[in-house]
């Protein structure tokens, strides 16, 4: 009974205490610090990968052209021309998903001429044009599709253009390459520093990209020597890791 009496006078006591204290402490003034996780210490490096790779695609573009005094004879001469472009290219093997007509220009031509010493114009010939552009997806026969445009009837042919076409894929199989070249750099920055590398906290992929560097060699006569060149595929990444 005497030891349940000296606790319950204790706590009474410091109840009374805590009571009498909190008029008189400024506890506003007190500062009491903040309770926070220590920041991971952490390095955040870049890597980069490539691939030289072979162009895939050729790309052209083939155009006709018929200046007459009669509008509608003009019109009619070039689409017959570019009707007989495109069938050879569809006989050459070009598919028509890889055909797209360009443009179509159709136009009066204004004449000058002299009247009472006085210069003057007036309507002239009609001039008409049309181009379609072509996709080769077999590089190695880009000479041999530019003799068999110029025989369809082909005014003008702009081409080939080398490039890889899509890279998606490509791309992609380089991401585990750029993760390594990240990682290999922020081994060597953590040695300097005295600290060990350790986990991936966070990958962000950048930017892809191609640079092309096509080969062109042209003769006299149809469609000369070419070379398709090649093209380089880069892809980079960003990536955080823990340091030790």
């Amino acid at each position: 009974m005497k030891q349940f009496l000296s606790v319950f006078l204790a706590v009474l006591l410091s109840l009374i205490l805590y009571t009498v204290a909190s008029f008189f402490i400024p506890w506003e003034q007190i500062s009491w610090g903040t309770l926070a996780w220590k920041p991971a210490r952490t390095i955040t490096v870049s890597g980069q990968a490539t691939s030289k790779e072979k162009n895939q695609i050729a790309t052209f573009n083939a155009g006709a052209n018929s200046v007459k005094d009669n509008k509608q004879d003009a019109i009619n001469e070039v689409n017959n021309k570019i009707q007989s472009v495109i069938e050879a290219a569809k006989s050459f093997g070009i598919k028509t998903e890889d055909i797209k007509t360009e443009y179509i220009n159709v136009y009066q031509n204004q004449e000058q001429y002299y009247e009472d010493n006085r210069q003057k114009t007036r309507p002239g010939q009609w001039n008409v044009s049309n181009s379609v552009s072509l996709i080769l997806r077999d590089v190695a026969r880009a000479s041999a599709l530019t003799d068999v445009l110029s025989k369809a009837g082909a005014t003008s042919i702009n081409g080939p253009q080398f490039s890889m076409g899509e890279t998606a894929d490509m791309e992609n199989a380089l991401l585990a390459d750029a993760i390594t070249d990240a990682t290999k750099k922020a081994e060597l920055i953590a040695k300097g520093a005295g600290k060990k590398l350790g986990k991936i906290i966070t990958i962000a992929e950048g930017g892809n990209g191609i640079v092309t560097r096509p080969i062109l060699m042209e003769s006299g006569g149809g469609g000369g020597g070419m070379e398709a060149g090649t093209a380089t595929v880069q892809t980079s990444v960003t990536v955080m890791f823990e340091l030790r």
